[in-house]
C-alpha cells in the first residue's frame, strides 16, 4: 500500500506491522455532523477496511474533545451543561456512523478523562525544559523544538495566519513567541476547572490529543490524521510537545483529508453553509449518502451541491441489481486502486464497469463499506 505523507509531502510506501496504530482526530461535540465531517470518518473507515483485508488488525482511536472552548460557547449559548451537550451530540455523532457503517474503532476516549494524563505530560514536557509558566499558564516554547513546522512545511508567516484563524491567540501578552501555544490555562467562572500546581484552570486543545493517544497507543503511532485543516496547529503542536515530552518519534505517517465545500466556500458552522448526515438520513439510503461521499478523492477538495445523491442512488441502484457471478467482479482491481494512495474513485469505476456487464460486485462494495 502506498499513502501521500503530509509531513515528507509525498506519496510513500506504508508498511506497518501485523498490528496498525493508528489515531484519527474525533470530533468536539456541540453540534450535528456535517458532511465534511463524516467525508473524513469513512475516508479512514475505507483505510481501516483495505488494512484488513490485507491481514493485519486494527487499533484506532478516535478522541471526543468535551473540553474545548467551542462546546464551552455552545453550551453557554444554549444555558445548558457543556457535559449534558456533549453527551448528546456524541449520541448523535454515534448515530451517524452507525448508519453509514463506519466500523467501531478500538476507542473513543474523551479529554475529560485525560485529565491526570495531561498534568503529567505537561510535567514531562516542562522537565525537559521546553515549557515555561507565565500568566497562570503553562506554554510550549516553540524555540526549543528545533524542528517546529516540519509536519505542516509551512513558512512562519502561514503558521501565523492559521494560528490566528484558528485559536492559536497569538497576541497573547504572556507569549515569548506568537507561535508558542498554552498546554494549560485558568478556567472562566462557568468552565470546568481542575487543580494543578500551576494553578487551577484547564488544558488546552492540542495537550489532549497528545495525553489519549500516549495513553491509548504508547509512544510512536503508525498513522495520525484528521481533516487537512487539522495540519496547523493542531497536529504540529501535537507532535511537537509528545516528542519533547518522550524524546521518541510521535507519528511515522500523518495521512490527512481534504475540505469539503459547499455554496463555494468551505463548510462551517461559522458559514451556516452545512449539510447535516442526520438530515440525509431522513430522506436517503445510508448506503447512498456513503456513495457520495466515497465518490471523491479523500486529498481532493470537492463541492456538495444538488447532484451529489441522485449520482449515488442511481450507482446503488446499478450495484444492486448485477447479480452474475460469486460477487467477486472488480475486487481485484478495487484492492489495487485502494493501495494506490487509497483511490476509491478509481475503484468506484472498475466496480461500475463491471456491474454494467451484470456481473456481481457485492464483494468489491462491501470492501467500500457499501452492503449490497
Amino acid at each position: 500500500m502506498k499513502l501521500y505523507d503530509t509531513a515528507k509531502k509525498r506519496v510513500v510506501e506504508f508498511a506497518p506491522d501485523k498490528q496498525v496504530l493508528m489515531y484519527t482526530c474525533g470530533i468536539t461535540p456541540y453540534d450535528a455532523t456535517h458532511i465534511g465531517h463524516a467525508f473524513t470518518f469513512v475516508s479512514y473507515d475505507v483505510l481501516q477496511r483495505r488494512l484488513i483485508d490485507l491481514g493485519h488488525t486494527v487499533k484506532c482511536v478516535r478522541n471526543v474533545t468535551d473540553v474545548d472552548d467551542p462546546l464551552f460557547a455552545k453550551a453557554r449559548e444554549l444555558g445548558v451543561h457543556y457535559l449534558d451537550l456533549a453527551a448528546g451530540e456524541e449520541a448523535r455523532f454515534n448515530a451517524d456512523m452507525k448508519a453509514l457503517n463506519v466500523l467501531d474503532v478500538f476507542s473513543t476516549p474523551r479529554a475529560s478523562s485525560a485529565i491526570s494524563d495531561i498534568r503529567g505530560f505537561i510535567g514531562m514536557v516542562l522537565d525537559r525544559g521546553f515549557a515555561y509558566q507565565a500568566g497562570q499558564s503553562v506554554y510550549f516554547d516553540v524555540t526549543k523544538f528545533e524542528s517546529f513546522g516540519s509536519v505542516s512545511n509551512y513558512d512562519n508567516e502561514t503558521m501565523l495566519r492559521f494560528a490566528a484563524e484558528r485559536g492559536g491567540h497569538i497576541e497573547d501578552p504572556h507569549k515569548r513567541n506568537q507561535l508558542d501555544f498554552v498546554l494549560w490555562q485558568p478556567s472562566a467562572a462557568d468552565e470546568p476547572s481542575w487543580d494543578t500546581m500551576w494553578g487551577p484552570g484547564r488544558p488546552g486543545w492540542h495537550i489532549e490529543c497528545s495525553a489519549l493517544a500516549l495513553r491509548e497507543l504508547g509512544t510512536t503511532i503508525d498513522l495520525h490524521g484528521g481533516g487537512s485543516d487539522l495540519i496547523f496547529p493542531h497536529h504540529e503542536c501535537e507532535r511537537a510537545q509528545s516528542e519533547a515530552a518522550t524524546g521518541e518519534l510521535f507519528v511515522k505517517h500523518w495521512m490527512h483529508v481534504a475540505m469539503v465545500f459547499m455554496d463555494g466556500s468551505k463548510m462551517s458552522k461559522s458559514l451556516g453553509n452545512l449539510e447535516f448526515v442526520d438530515r440525509l438520513r431522513k430522506e436517503h439510503d445510508a448506503r447512498a449518502i456513503r456513495l457520495a461521499l466515497i465518490a471523491n478523492h479523500y486529498r481532493s477538495e470537492w463541492e456538495w451541491d444538488s447532484t451529489a445523491m441522485p449520482s449515488a442512488h442511481a450507482r446503488l441502484n446499478l450495484w444492486s441489481q448485477a447479480s452474475a457471478g460469486d460477487g467477486s467482479a472488480a475486487l481485484e482491481e478495487t484492492r489495487q486502486a485502494l493501495d494506490d494512495d487509497l483511490n476509491v474513485p478509481m475503484a468506484i469505476v472498475a466496480i461500475d464497469d463491471a456491474a454494467k456487464r451484470g456481473q456481481s460486485v457485492a464483494r468489491a462494495a462491501q470492501l467500500l463499506g457499501v452492503e449490497i
